[in-house]
Order: C-alpha cells, then structure tokens, then sequence
C-alpha cells in the first residue's frame, strides 16, 4: 500500500530549496516526483559537493525522486514537456517572474495540454508589485520580510546577522506549496478543475511574523507604539543599522515582555543550557514552586506589567533564577519540572539528534541507500499517516538517472529518445 498520494504524478522544475522541498514533501505522501535539471544539474549538486555531482543538501532535499536533465532552453525540449504534460497530475517550479513563460512552460501553455493541471509557482517576492522582477533568495527574504531584524543579531562590525541555521523562508514556501498542492487536488477530485497555485518567500516571510506585523490599533498603541517611537528616535539621533536595532529591541525586552520571559526563555545550568516554555499561569507557578520562588511580583493578581517602577523587581526574580539553575545538570532540572507539570528541554545540538530516543521513537530519522554515496540516516516525513504510511526510502538520484524511463513510460520511443538526445535537448 502506498501513501495518500499514491498515483499522483508531479513535474518539478526546482532548484535550491523552496520548490524541492515541496516535492519531497509531496514524495513522502506517496506521489511520483520526476525531478527535471538542466544539463549539468542544478546548482545545490555543486555548492559543497563531498563527491562529484552529490552534496548532502541535493540528497536531502530531493530524496523520493526519480531524476530526468531536459535541456529547457531548447525548443525541441519544449515540444517534448508539451506532449508529456498530460501524463502528470502536478506541475511544480520556482523562479523568477517570466521565466516560465520565456521556457514555455508557464501555466497558460501548460493548461492547453492538461486542462486540470494542478501548478504551483514560488518566487521571491510574488508577481505583481515594483519588486516582482528582483532576483529572490532566502536571505533577501529574510531581510526584506524583517526576519533578520526581528532577529536582532549584530556581528562585531553592527552589520546584520542572518538567521543562518535554517532557510525558514524557503522551507515554509515550500510547505505552503505542498500544501497548496494537496488541497487542490482534492478539489479537482470534486470539480475536475485544475488550479494555478502561488507562493512566495515574502508571503512565507510574513507569515510566520504575524504577530509583528499584523496592525490591531488599539493593541498596538500599548505594545507596538512604544516600540516605534523608540526606532524613529533612534533615526532622527542619526543612528545607524546598530542603533536602531538596539533601541527596538530594547523596547521589545521592556514593559510586559520583560516579566513574560521570566519563564519563556534560555537559561544556563552546570552542563549546558534549558529552556523554560511557561505559557499559561498554572505553568508558571509550577515553575516558581521548582525554583523556590514565592515573592515574583508577576504571579500577583494586581500585577501592572506595564508599570516601569516593577522593572527592577523582575531583574532581580530573573536574577535569582539564573543563579538557582547553576547549580544542577540539565537533566536534573528536566527531572523536576517535568514532574510538577512544566514544559522545560535542554537544549540540544542538531548535530546530535540523529541518535536520539525520542526522534527514534518517533520514527524522525529513516535509512537510506544511495547507489552512489552508500547508506545514510535522513529526517523522515514531517507527517506521519496510518492507514497510507508515509515516508519513501528512494534515495536523491545521480543526475539524469531516470530520463529514459520516465519518457519511455510517457510513450517516447527508443529513436526519438536518441535523437533528442543527440540533439542537446535531453541529457
């Protein structure tokens, strides 16, 4: 038995991360994800490459898929996509604003060969607007969608640190397009009508800022004006990136945020690091009954977390707390907040998650075979499913491994596969 998606066949024209993450994740549903590359392969092949043609990103990224290299520069590679359209259900692609067109492989042109054609297009900064033709990364991403900021990191030099332990832009786009995907061909299954799907790095960007960047006006002028004020006195003092930076983030760490992290943050203990995760009062409470704390002005009824007169007060509850987790190992913190009920977790490395017990019991990491590289341990389907298990163990294939035999399976024959061939339309 197959996945959810057993059956459905997806076209992706994808490189880098937003478009082959969403394929993986269509692959890990049961679909059959033929991965299209240019001649040469795409980019991520290179970018860190351990042996020729395989870096462990392009493996991660594009494990599920079967591997074709169609030259789609070339008008002969065109026709070819134009007649095997119609043997697939999904059209997958991430560039920039008209370059779908300039291959002839843009939705219009497609949906004359498959009417119900599901399509999903991500681009930097979606396709209408004064910004729609910028070339799109997810470190632009980050810094026009105000992740970096929001961020707050500086280097030595006050320049921006980027959130470089994750592309999150890329990887919320493409779950946002598998997503995407998913419901529309559930209403296709209903209506028989395809659907053109849009995402976008901005549109992954804001989204998992919306808290920030969403207006409410009459909360606002509480938490979010204060903040403002503080940024626009920092321009007009003719301060640059570094202080305007310190100012929003100085105002962000004030006022009602201030007594809120007293037991939503990171802490040290003797051998590394925990993080308390209180988000309701009864949290909270369990946490000060941990670390013997009776007299925190935020537990009182009457707290004003606004009055700057209490800031002191709550400096100095955080202040005991971080010299009270000193003085016991992780674990041993773990252990007694756990048992009154709190959520708490050391701090682990990701380097290190691979072997641990709860990822295994989960079934986070899955064995995989690459007729290349040899055996690997990768994260498995960030969903599983019972009655139609998730999760594929096909490895990430050698460039243009399967060419042949998915446009054999499209009805081109032997010959006009030679001809294609000899003619640079396919590799």
């Amino acid at each position: 038995m197959g996945g959810p998606l057993e059956g459905v066949r997806v076209f992706e024209v994808s490189q880098i991360v937003a478009a082959p993450y969403c394929g993986l994740n269509l692959a890990d549903l049961g679909a059959d994800v033929v991965k299209v590359e240019p001649p040469g392969g795409e980019g991520f092949r290179q970018l860190g490459a351990f042996v020729p043609g395989e870096t462990k990103t392009f493996q991660i990224l594009n494990r599920g898929k079967r591997g074709i290299v169609v030259n789609l520069q070339h008008p002969a590679a065109q026709a070819l996509v134009h007649r095997i359209i119609s043997r697939f259900d999904v059209f997958v692609m991430n560039a920039r604003p008209g370059v779908a067109e300039r291959l002839r492989v843009d939705y219009p042109t497609l949906r004359a060969y498959r009417p119900d054609l599901v399509y999903m297009e991500n681009t930097g900064y979606g396709t209408t607007g004064p910004g729609a033709q910028r070339s799109g990364s997810d470190l632009a991403a980050q810094g026009y969608g105000g992740l970096i900021a929001n961020e707050g990191k500086l280097d030595e030099d006050g320049a921006p640190e980027p959130i470089a332990s994750t592309a999150i832009a890329d990887y919320a786009s493409g779950l946002a397009g598998a997503m995407g995907i998913c419901a529309a061909l559930y209403r296709r299954a209903l209506s028989g009508e395809g659907e053109f799907i849009q995402t976008s790095l901005l549109m992954s960007a804001l989204s998992v800022q919306n808290q920030r960047i969403a207006r409410v006006p009459v909360a606002d002028a509480i938490f979010q004006r204060p903040l403002l004020d503080a940024v626009a006195a920092a321009r007009a003092a003719g301060g640059g990136y570094r202080e305007i930076v310190e100012a929003r983030t100085g105002a962000t760490r004030g006022g009602s945020g201030k007594a809120f992290r007293l037991y939503y943050s990171g802490y040290r203990v003797q051998d590394g690091a925990i993080v308390l995760g209180a988000l309701t009062r009864a949290n909270q409470d369990a946490m000060r009954r941990v670390l013997g704390i009776d007299d925190d002005p935020s537990a009182r009824p009457d707290f004003d977390p606004l009055d700057p007169a209490l800031e002191a007060a709550i400096d100095a509850v955080r202040a005991r707390i971080r010299a009270t987790l000193l003085t016991a190992p992780a674990d041993e913190w773990v252990r007694r907040f756990e048992a009154a009920g709190a959520p708490v977790s050391r701090v682990n490395l990701p380097e290190e998650l691979a072997d641990d017990a709860q990822v295994a019991a989960i079934g986070g990491m899955i064995e995989i075979e690459h007729e290349t590289t040899g055996p690997s341990l990768m994260v498995g389907p960030i969903i599983r499913t019972a009655n139609h298990p998730s999760g594929t163990t096909r490895p990430s294939p050698p460039l243009g491994r399967h060419t042949d035999e998915v446009l054999a399976e499209c009805g081109i024959d032997a010959a006009e596969i030679a001809e294609l061939r000899a003619a640079g339309a396919i590799a």
